[in-house]
C-alpha cells in the first residue's frame, strides 16, 4: 500500500497539490491501479505517468483528491506488422490518504 507522508504534511498548504502530485509521480511501476482505467483493453506502460491533482477535501480521518492520470497504453492491432501500438490513456482516481498513518487506498473514478 503506497504511503503519501509529503502530501499529509502539506495538507491545508498551497504545497499540497505540488506534494501529492510528486509522490504519485514517483511511485514504482504497477503501484498504481491504471489496468481499470484502460480504455482499449490493452497492457498499461506506467513507467511514465504525468499527474494533475483535480480535487481535494478532507473527511473525518482521512484526506481525499481526485487525481487525473496520463499513462500509454499498449494495445495490439489487426497482425498488420505494426503493432503494438502506444496509445496515450487518461483516467481519474481517489486517493483516501489516512491522516494518521498517511497510507493511501486508490480507486478509480468512474464518470
Amino acid at each position: 500500500m503506497p504511503r503519501f507522508p509529503g502530501a499529509l504534511a502539506a495538507w491545508r498548504s498551497d504545497a499540497f497539490g505540488r506534494a501529492l502530485k510528486e509522490e504519485v509521480e514517483s511511485l514504482a511501476p504497477g503501484s498504481l491501479p491504471l489496468h481499470l482505467g484502460a480504455t482499449q483493453g490493452g497492457f498499461v506502460d506506467d513507467s511514465d505517468i504525468a499527474a494533475t491533482v483535480l480535487t481535494s477535501r478532507e473527511s473525518e480521518g482521512s484526506i481525499l483528491a481526485d487525481v487525473g492520470i496520463f499513462f500509454t497504453e499498449i494495445v495490439g492491432g489487426c497482425s498488420c506488422g505494426d503493432e503494438p501500438e502506444a496509445v496515450n490513456t487518461y483516467c481519474r482516481l481517489r486517493i483516501r490518504i489516512d491522516k494518521s498513518s498517511a497510507e493511501a487506498h486508490l480507486s478509480l473514478v468512474l464518470d
